[in-house]
C-alpha cells in the first residue's frame, strides 16, 4: 500500500519552531501508519517543486496558479483553512483533477461573532473611550464627547448573506434591528425564513445605519463598496469590513470618514496586505482596524482542522469530500482515477 503524502502549510509552524495554531490537531491523520504529514516549504506561490509528490495539500493564504501542477497525476485535494478562495485559480485546479475545498462550519460563528463585537464597539464607541480612559483623570471630562448610538430599531445592511452574513443575523436578533440585505444569489424562501428583507445595493447604502460586508471577492463584488455608494450612505452611519479588502474602496472609505460622512468604520481587511504603517486610514481616531485576523480563535482551528481532516480521509478512502469549491471535478474520468475508482 503506497503512502498517502500530507503537505501542511509552512504557515503553521512560526519562526520559532511552535505551531501557530496550537489547537488545530492533525494527529487523526499523522497517526495512520499509511499516512506521512509534512510542512512545505515556505512560498507564496506554490510552484510545482513544492507541491510535487503529496496527495493532499492544507493550505493558508498561498497562492495557487495554473502553473503550479505538475503533471504527475498524483495530487487530488487542496484544502483551504478558510472559506476564501480567491488566491486560488479554481478553473486550473479543475482542469488538473484537483479537488478544491473550504472549511465554513469553522468561520461561520467566530467571523460572524466578530462582526457583531465590531458594531457592537462602534456603537458603544468602544476604542476611542478606551484611549480616553487611559489619559488618567484630566481625560476623564472628555469621555462626554463620545456618546453612543443605541441599535433599537436601527438598520443593519449586510452585503452577502451567505454563511457568515446568515449566522450574522441569527445573533444580531437580541438587539431589535431591521435587517436589509443584498444579495442576488440568495434563494428568497432563506432570507423571509430569516426576517430578511432583500434589497438592491442602492438601497443598502441608502438606508443602512451600519453596512456589513460578508461576500466573497470576485469579479462581481470587487469594488462593490464603491464611492458612490458610500456617497448615498446616511450621515452619522458605519462601516464593517470582515470580508475581502478590494470589496471596499478603501480611499474613498478614508474620504467618507475624514469629511464626517460616515461617523465611523472596522476594517479587518485590507487592499494591499498587510497594510502600510504609513496608511492614512490606520491614524484615524473612529475608525476599529484589526490585521485580518478579527475571528481568530482556538475553536475557530480546531474546526477547520476537524473539516480538512474529513476531506482529506474521504478523498484518501477513495470518495468525494465535502465543502467543494469545484464540484464539477467529481465526474471528471481522471479525478475518479485518482480516487481509485
Amino acid at each position: 500500500m503506497s503512502t498517502f503524502r500530507i503537505g501542511l502549510s509552512a504557515a503553521f509552524i512560526r519562526a520559532d519552531g511552535k505551531p501557530t495554531f496550537p489547537s488545530c490537531d492533525w494527529s487523526t491523520l499523522s497517526g495512520a501508519s499509511d499516512v506521512e504529514v509534512e510542512q512545505m516549504q515556505p512560498g507564496n506561490t506554490l510552484h510545482p517543486e513544492l507541491i510535487a509528490g503529496y496527495d493532499a495539500l492544507v493550505l493558508m493564504g498561498e497562492k495557487v496558479t495554473a502553473d503550479s501542477f505538475r503533471d504527475d497525476d498524483r495530487l487530488k485535494l487542496i484544502t483551504r483553512m478558510g472559506v476564501g478562495f480567491d488566491r486560488i485559480d479554481v478553473p486550473a485546479c479543475t482542469e488538473h483533477d484537483v479537488a478544491l475545498t473550504i472549511t465554513p462550519d469553522g468561520v461561520r460563528r467566530p467571523m460572524a461573532s466578530s462582526v457583531v463585537l465590531m458594531i457592537l464597539a462602534l456603537a458603544h464607541r468602544l476604542v476611542e473611550k478606551d484611549r480616553v480612559t487611559r489619559t488618567g483623570p484630566l481625560g476623564w471630562p472628555a469621555r462626554l464627547d463620545f456618546f453612543g448610538v443605541g441599535l433599537v430599531g436601527k438598520t443593519l445592511a449586510i452585503v452577502g448573506l451567505g454563511n457568515i452574513g446568515r449566522e450574522v443575523v441569527r445573533l444580531i436578533r437580541a438587539f431589535d434591528m431591521r435587517i436589509i440585505a443584498h444579495d442576488p444569489y440568495i434563494d428568497p424562501k432563506i432570507a423571509e425564513e430569516l426576517g430578511v428583507t432583500l434589497v438592491d445595493i442602492d438601497t443598502a447604502f441608502r438606508e443602512a445605519d451600519f453596512l456589513s460586508f460578508n461576500c466573497p471577492l470576485n469579479d462581481e463584488t470587487r469594488g462593490i463598496g464603491s464611492a458612490e455608494g458610500m456617497a448615498k450612505m446616511k450621515p452619522g452611519s458605519y462601516l464593517v469590513n470582515t470580508s475581502r479588502g478590494p470589496v471596499v474602496d478603501q480611499k474613498a472609505l478614508y474620504q467618507a470618514l475624514v469629511e464626517g460622512r460616515l461617523a465611523g468604520a472596522a476594517i479587518d481587511v485590507f487592499d494591499p496586505e498587510p497594510s502600510p504603517a504609513d496608511d492614512p486610514i490606520l491614524k484615524l481616531n473612529n475608525v476599529i482596524v484589526t490585521p485580518h485576523a478579527i475571528g481568530f480563535s482556538d475553536q475557530m482551528f480546531s474546526t477547520m482542522g476537524e473539516v480538512n481532516t474529513r476531506a482529506i480521509l474521504a478523498v484518501k478512502s477513495g470518495q468525494s469530500p465535502d465543502n467543494l469549491v469545484n464540484p464539477e471535478v467529481v465526474n471528471r474520468a481522471q479525478f475518479q482515477k485518482k480516487l481509485g475508482r
